[in-house]
This record gives structure tokens, sequence and C-alpha cells, in this order.
């Protein structure tokens, strides 16, 4: 008997918060603190990351997982997308 062999299940997934003109680098920050409870350096760098490179991985898991923290995020205020990670 073969055993169902599901890549795709083991794949993680990753969230995604993108740049935008619109919320103040200090609110994405506190976001990511209050969110995700990050310390306040891992909060900045990633902040950082979304300002200077247009986007950051901010929490990988699975599929159910980030697309909950896409939402969240939606609701802070913030551009933000779900994918497999590469």
């Amino acid at each position: 008997m073969a055993v169902l062999d599901r890549p795709e299940a083991d794949l993680p997934w990753v969230t995604i918060v993108w740049n935008d003109p619109v919320n103040l680098m200090s609110y994405v920050s506190w976001v990511f603190q209050s969110h995700f409870g990050y310390p306040r350096e891992k909060a900045q760098q990633l902040m950082l990351q979304v300002h200077e490179e247009g986007r950051a991985v901010v929490s990988t898991g699975t599929r159910e997982k980030m697309e909950a923290d896409t939402e969240a995020m939606h609701g802070y205020g913030l551009w933000a997308t779900f994918q497999k990670d590469d």
C-alpha cells in the first residue's frame, strides 16, 4: 500500500507585509510587537526591511495560521499577503 506523499502540505507558508505610503514606521513596529510579540529590536528590524526593501516576511507556519496573520495585518490597516515559502 502506497503512502500518500503530499509535499505541498510540508512546505511552510509565510505572511508578507508590504510597504505602503500610509502607515508610520513607528506604528508598523508597534503592530509587529503587539500582534506577534516580537521584541522591540526585532519589530524595528522587520519594519526597516518593509520600508527599505518594500516587504518583509513577518511570520511562518501553516496555511491556516498565515491566513489568520494576514487577516490580522489587514485589521491593523497594513498591506499583507500570504504564500508558500520558496
